[in-house]
């Protein structure tokens, strides 16, 4: 198993447009996705491009976790993935927030914007065509490793920079949020019934 390096923001290969895979069979690019799929299981992460790698070419390996899913007929658990020369396309026009990271800006995430649901093909080593039309968490990782062959990073699609920010920053902010929603709902419920008040005990901060 070669040791794939992961590409970070700031390096140029991340901003090219990427060429076509011509022999999806060779045995560089069989060898290239197994890699791949090493390096992502590894890191680990939802989904890996090849420019990440460094290796300028139309071709992305990505996986929907049972933790991932939303259960959704078209956004079920997924095992190891490869889509070599993609076609990505929107069905309606509808979007949504989805929180992102990416393996080449780590340490941080964001919610970008992207459509609910996507129509994707491909092929995969054996020339055999990969197709799907999903939605949910299974669209977002292909449409954010799609962009990855087109030299989009996540932060571009961003509209809002306010949603965004280091991991461990945002999971405590979550994690506030969800405690005063529950102080909320305990108040909320003790102005119709007075004995259902908990004092409550510890601070914040």
């Amino acid at each position: 198993m070669a040791v794939l390096k992961i590409a970070r923001m700031g390096h140029p290969v991340l901003l090219e447009r990427c060429r076509p895979v011509p022999d999806p069979g060779a045995p560089e690019i069989r060898r290239l996705v197994r890699d791949m799929i090493d390096k992502m299981e590894d890191a680990p992460g939802a989904g890996l491009a090849a420019p990440q790698v460094h290796v300028p070419l139309r071709l992305f390996v990505f996986r929907v976790q049972p933790h991932r899913s939303t259960g959704a007929l078209d956004d079920t658990v997924i095992g190891n993935t490869v889509v070599i020369n993609p076609v990505v396309e929107p069905v309606g026009q509808e979007k949504q927030l989805r929180w992102e990271g990416c393996l080449s800006i780590p340490g941080l995430h964001a919610a970008v914007p992207r459509f609910a649901r996507v129509r994707y093909s491909g092929v995969d080593c054996d020339g055999r065509p990969v197709a799907a039309e999903v939605s949910g968490f299974h669209a977002g990782v292909v449409q954010h490793e799609n962009d990855h062959l087109d030299g989009i990073l996540y932060l571009m699609r961003m509209t809002d920079f306010r949603q965004m920010g280091f991991n461990d920053e945002v999971a405590r902010a979550e994690e506030l949020a969800g405690r005063m929603e529950a102080i909320r709902a305990e108040w909320a419920a003790a102005e119709t019934d007075p004995a259902a008040r908990v004092p409550q005990t510890g601070a914040f901060g």
